[in-house]
């Protein structure tokens, strides 16, 4: 069913403004998957802070036109589903890893990351980015390891003076 004008320009400028506030951005095509499997990624997608829309691929191209996301748009070939991740780089890309390991018929076409395209195969970049808890939590246990060191070290070398001093 064609769309007025209007709703064309309500659409671009709706993708648009996601666009602008996105880390980054996963190409998809979900032919063959069923709705309810669609409902339930559209709920997954919305409590990981993923902005999910299916867009004709003209109106794609013009949304993102001008921005650093453009470098995406020969991936707009056929069905195409837009992902943009708000809190978080690498949120879509995970879920969309997680969901195309139950649904075959899923596939993730492209990503993008601070303007850089990145092919579908390397979806484990962005993927495997850590969150900021996770993040957080790595770097406190490495501070930790490191102070736990430090006073193994100066513990031994106080015990070495005390020996130095007592021969």
């Amino acid at each position: 069913m064609p769309l007025a004008l209007e709703g064309k320009k309500a659409i671009v400028a709706e993708v648009s403004e996601a666009a602008k506030g996105a880390l980054s951005v996963v190409v998809a095509d979900s032919r063959g998957v069923t709705v309810g499997k669609m409902t339930d990624l559209r709920k997954q997608a919305r409590e990981n802070g993923v902005q999910i829309r299916v867009v004709r691929n003209t109106l794609a191209r013009r949304a993102l036109s001008g921005t650093q996301w453009e470098c995406l748009n020969d991936s707009f070939v056929g069905p195409t589903l837009l992902a943009f991740s708000t809190d978080h780089p690498g949120a879509a890309a995970r879920l969309f890893k997680e969901f195309s390991k139950d649904e075959k018929s899923f596939e993730v076409k492209a990503l993008a990351y601070e303007g850089e395209l990145i092919p579908a195969s390397d979806i484990d970049r962005l993927a495997t980015l850590p969150t900021y808890d996770e993040a957080i939590a790595k770097l406190m246990s490495v501070m930790k390891e490191a102070s736990a060191g430090k006073l193994v070290r100066t513990l031994a070398a106080l015990r070495d003076q005390k020996q130095e001093a007592a021969a």
